[in-house]
């Protein structure tokens, strides 16, 4: 039996994710594909499951606020306040990211 692979947020962000606010994720490594069906947990509590729509590699000074917004952030300085909070100083303007776009499919 294969595993299915989990997206893992904290629990602070499960409202959102459920409520369709927040449909992508940055992060620093993932080895998540286009088209990967991933169980959503947010804390301990499972969420649904989701698709991979889109897995885009940048570099944190080509972040937008666009892309803050599709995380669930009201800008592009909010979004990187909370990636070195999470990430710490290894986080600069040209440290390479992976935006992660997935659809939640049902709980």
């Amino acid at each position: 039996m294969v595993r299915r692979k989990r997206l893992v947020f904290r629990e602070a962000y499960r409202e959102k994710i459920a409520l369709g606010a927040k449909v992508a994720t940055i992060r620093l490594n993932s080895s998540l594909r286009v088209g990967d069906f991933v169980d959503v947990v947010a804390g301990r509590s499972y969420v649904g499951s989701a698709v991979i729509t889109s897995v885009e590699v940048k570099k944190v000074s080509q972040l937008t606020d666009r892309d803050a917004e599709l995380d669930g952030f009201r800008s592009r300085e909010e979004l990187l306040r909370e990636l070195r909070r999470i990430y710490g100083r290894s986080v600069t303007d040209s440290t390479e990211v992976k935006v992660i776009r997935f659809k939640l499919l049902g709980r």
